[in-house]
């Protein structure tokens, strides 16, 4: 025998609340566990939670110069990550930025 539709929603109901007394309980286990490790440790927020990038190595992006430019819009390209509509398949020569209009 197959369920109704108000059977269905029923169970649906019953499995919704089961799953929200699930997550409490071990959300409440995972906070105790956690408590537990920060007291042991003697760890502070900022050993949990550091803030700023003191442990990363920050590399600048430098500007790169563009080398391409589109005669139609003005608009440019560095020759670097996907190639934009008005230069793909076609031959970069032509639109090249020379020496003497990039300065």
């Amino acid at each position: 025998m197959t369920a109704t539709y108000k059977e269905l929603l029923a169970q649906r109901e019953q499995l919704e609340a089961q799953i929200k007394h699930a997550r409490a309980v071990e959300l409440a286990d995972a906070v105790a566990k956690v408590r537990t490790i920060i007291a042991e440790y003697e760890l502070t927020q900022n050993d949990v939670f550091p803030t700023g990038r003191s442990s990363a190595r920050v590399i600048s992006a430098a500007k790169v110069a563009p080398k391409y430019r589109n005669p139609a819009t003005g608009a440019t390209w560095t020759g670097r990550g996907k190639a934009p509509v008005w230069i793909a398949g076609k031959d970069r020569a032509e639109f090249e930025i020379k020496q003497a209009e990039a300065a």
